[in-house]
């Protein structure tokens, strides 16, 4: 018997104060990733799918954005910020 599956992670890359497209807003976004490894027998091998969003903290709209917008608003968030945070992981459940 094998058993195999898929297993989500998402990570917070950075937080940036943007103007929601939403609701107008000068609010923080959170900028996070989102994977999604196959498993065998509960190992993740590798990974399937990523996807980048961001979301307003104010009003909690989410607007999914490529790969180079997010690296762009990462480098953005990193050079404004005295300290990079290192990303957190956390499973998600989906």
């Amino acid at each position: 018997m094998i058993i195999f599956g898929t297993k989500g992670y998402l990570y917070q890359l950075a937080i940036l104060t943007l103007v929601c497209g939403r609701c107008g807003n000068p609010a923080a976004h959170t900028l996070s990733k989102r994977v999604t490894k196959f498993t065998l027998f509960f190992v993740p091998l590798f990974p399937v799918s990523t996807k980048y969003a961001t979301q307003c903290t104010f009003c909690g709209a989410q607007q999914k954005i490529g790969k180079e917008q997010a690296e762009q608003l990462q480098a953005q968030g990193a050079s404004g910020q005295a300290h990079a945070q290192q990303p957190q992981q956390q499973p998600y459940q989906g």
